[in-house]
């Protein structure tokens, strides 16, 4: 049987495990173990099973997950998401979809914090949603700009699913972090002149709400110190070269964890809470890296990753063609899975064909991550949208969808321009 056939019998397999409910990481762990098995025999495919998760546990560098997760948990019960979209309203909710752009700056700084694309939406969800509705915007609208806001978790570093990334691709988790800089920033402008062309032509979908005084703001920014601080002890570390990413994150975990016991907001279920939260994430995290790299393992022996780079060389089209072509099926992938699962099922013969073709493995880890995004909030099976319906209650999904087009549109013209515009993503690497 040729590479490519084998290849393709063993993805077909995995998505009929998962068609069939077989959680997504367990799915990719029993085709690569099957496959495995069939090339190579049982007894180096039950060694395969054993070897690969324990050298994953072992791996320093994945240490970072579960901290990260702590304080995102620890950051939620001392109330910093609450902090973060007050101190966002008190600069810019007085505009025409005022509330709107706090809501993104929000969620942006939130995912700073959290890491998470739904859990930033399902917190904003509950913080800002009340907010906005009770000031007058439209249902679609405010629900369309916090599922929008929610993919901003992921790709506002420090991200967890960066993180993942550089450890599997090999590559400098702090060169991931800084390449995201710029487009993160670009994200966060192109959603702001989303909502001002929007509001402009729509202005009672997003009615300006009553000006602060510098007085109140100034007020805010103190109360809201806890952030500035947690930002910069995290982030700030991260880029002075102060502190490693790990380090980073026990910081942030602690500080997360004093700050909740200094507000008293953190009794004892709660903190208990956090802590099974914290497990349960890294856990199902775990499962899905397990699972990913035992299929990898069982996907490179199978020769289809060389076999699908020579032969798409071979092709007579530009690398960029190829490259719009892998985003059209990630946009698909990013409706039906979540960021992990998407990516870490297609990275085994995806970022092989990416290199092969002079593309940077940094800059793809970007541009994969906007494209999974973006699939997250795009019909049918949009992840966030799903989770901001739970949140939002008796919104249908239609009306949520409907709001979200705008931001879709947005998405996907900055996706093009860092499709086209490597640089964008590697100019401060490079500088």
């Amino acid at each position: 049987m040729d590479p490519l056939t084998t290849g393709a019998l063993g993805l077909a397999l995995m998505f009929a495990l998962i068609l069939v409910r077989v959680p997504i990481g367990i799915a990719m762990g029993m085709a690569g173990f099957i496959g495995y098995a069939i090339l190579g025999g049982v007894k180096p495919s039950l060694s395969i099973l054993v070897s690969e998760p324990a050298g994953i546990i072992a791996n320093y560098e994945f240490a970072v997950i579960p901290l990260f997760l702590l304080m995102g948990s620890f950051a939620t019960a001392g109330g910093l998401s609450a902090e973060i979209y007050r101190l966002a309203h008190a600069f810019v909710g007085h505009r025409r979809g005022g509330l709107a752009i706090a809501t993104m700056g929000g969620c942006a700084l939130f995912g700073a914090v959290c890491g998470s694309s739904p859990a930033t939406a399902a917190t904003f969800g509950r913080v800002a949603l009340p907010q906005m509705l009770d000031r007058g915007y439209a249902p679609s609208f405010a629900t369309g700009c916090i599922a929008a806001g929610g993919t901003l978790g992921a790709l506002v570093p420090p991200s967890i699913i960066m993180i993942i990334y550089a450890v599997l691709a090999q590559v400098s988790i702090l060169d991931v972090f800084v390449a995201a800089v710029i487009p993160a920033i670009i994200a966060v402008v192109f959603h702001g002149i989303a909502i001002t062309i929007y509001t402009r032509f729509v202005p009672e979908a997003g009615p300006a709400g009553p000006r602060t005084g510098w007085a109140e703001r100034w007020k805010v920014l103190r109360e809201s110190w806890a952030v500035l601080v947690l930002l910069t002890a995290v982030i700030g570390g991260i880029y002075g070269g102060i502190v490693t990413v790990n380090e980073a994150a026990a910081v942030g975990a602690c500080f997360t964890l004093f700050l909740a016991l200094l507000r008293r907001r953190l009794s004892w279920g709660s903190f208990l809470h956090a802590l099974g939260e914290t497990a349960t994430n890294t856990a199902v995290i775990y499962l899905i890296i397990f699972g990913a790299s035992i299929f990898s393992y069982f996907f490179t022996i199978s020769g289809a990753p060389q076999v699908l780079v020579s032969t798409i060389g071979a092709m007579e089209v530009p690398p960029l063609v190829i490259i719009f072509a892998l985003l059209v099926m990630y946009l698909a992938l990013g409706a039906v899975f979540e960021t992990v699962s998407a990516m870490l099922i297609t990275l085994p013969f995806v970022l092989p064909l990416v290199v092969s073709l002079g593309y940077d493995p940094v800059w793809w880890a970007i541009v994969n991550i906007v494209v999974i995004e973006l699939g997250m909030i795009t019909p049918p099976i949009g992840l966030n949208v799903f989770v901001l319906k739970g949140v939002a209650g008796n919104i249908p999904l239609g009306t949520i969808f409907r709001g979200v087009s705008i931001f879709v549109v947005s998405d996907l013209l900055r996706l093009i321009l860092l499709a086209v515009f490597p640089v964008l993503s590697l100019y401060l690497l490079t500088s």
